[in-house]
């Protein structure tokens, strides 16, 4: 480039010195390559320092977006878990059977029941008063309540951590590489009991009495007993559709912190049994252990919970966006610990 520029400013010289003076209009081919190199030397470092800039703008904003969205989805756990009466730990969850008893992942998908739990679930307006009302089934109680009380029912609910087989999928986006794992939610709601029933097979209103959002779960087992809460857990059947409470959740178990069922343990403050009864931390500990980026730790005996949620922000952007320690902020984590505060007959 040096020996470029010498030879076009010494050859612009000679012609100067053997040429007549001339009146020079608008700029030399030398001129217009020194200019030109100048904007090339100030231009190319600015693009860069530009072009970074909007990369990290973009990197903090999908940071900040899955934060919002992880600590939304353990407000939203929580206060689901606050009504539980009954939380299922590992063994529950095994003893339960989730291949023919709990909801199967959707199509082209591969699912883990992480949080199993019973809730008491309120329907409003629900139960006439009394028989001497105008309304004398549920689906007649009129908008305003003023003919019938509200109910309780049971739900059980179930939160999957489920991951696309199929890398176009709208959940996968950008498509290719790796699919993030998203957090979906099912539940089996019981049917508005009748509380005036004088036949003890009948404990329910009939389908026909009750609306749409009385009627409950087609999946739901009338012979489910909390004397034997691992039996008769659903019809196995008829199960209804998902709702995704987040998705971007890290789908890899590479380079990532593994939950133990020591640790909790500790978190849980439980106590071992005395002998000769057995103890298994490991059951307090449920996970997918392909990516224990959704896990929780539960105490059956005591009704409590502590669910961990670990989202993966770059895989919003990028599709290599494997866990990196010391990338570990845009891998955030949300943690909550609940103890369900219901209970039956309360």
């Amino acid at each position: 480039m040096k020996t470029l520029l010498r030879l076009l400013l010494k050859s612009q010289h000679q012609r100067n010195r053997s040429g007549p003076a001339q009146t020079e209009k608008g700029m030399t081919l030398v001129e217009l390559l020194v200019g030109a190199i100048m904007a090339f030397l100030i231009i190319t470092p600015m693009l860069g320092f530009v072009v970074d800039m909007l990369n990290t703008d973009r990197r903090e904003q999908v940071k900040s977006n899955t934060e919002q969205d992880l600590q939304a989805a353990v407000d939203f756990i929580a206060q689901d878990l606050s009504q539980a009466i009954y939380i299922y730990d590992q063994a529950g969850i095994t003893a339960i059977n989730p291949a023919t008893q709990l909801p199967p992942a959707p199509t082209n998908t591969t699912g883990t029941p992480i949080l199993v739990f019973w809730k008491r679930q309120l329907i409003k307006n629900a139960v006439p008063i009394n028989s001497a009302v105008t309304a004398k089934t549920p689906s007649a109680c009129p908008p305003n309540g003023s003919e019938c009380n509200d109910t309780y029912v049971l739900s059980l609910v179930a939160y999957y951590q489920i991951r696309d087989t199929a890398p176009n999928s709208i959940w996968c986006q950008p498509s290719g590489g790796n699919c993030p794992t998203r957090i979906a939610r099912y539940e089996i709601r019981e049917p508005v009991r009748n509380p005036y029933t004088i036949d003890a097979t009948k404990p329910y209103y009939d389908a026909a009495d009750l609306s749409d959002s009385q009627e409950g779960s087609k999946a739901f087992n009338k012979d489910f007993d909390f004397n034997k809460p691992t039996v008769n857990v659903t019809m196995g059947a008829n199960f209804p559709d998902p709702e995704v409470l987040v998705n971007y959740i890290h789908y890899s178990s590479t380079n990532v912190p593994i939950p133990t069922g020591t640790q909790c343990q500790t978190l849980l403050s439980v106590t071992p049994p005395p002998p000769p009864a057995t103890f298994n931390a490991n059951n307090l500990l449920i996970t997918d252990s392909s990516n224990h980026s959704f896990y929780a730790c539960v105490d059956t005996s005591k009704n409590i919970a502590r669910v961990t949620l670990r989202g993966n922000s770059l895989r919003r952007i990028q599709t290599d966006a494997d866990y990196d320690a010391t990338k570990s902020a845009y891998f955030p984590t949300a943690t909550v610990q609940v103890q369900g505060l219901g209970g039956l007959g309360k």
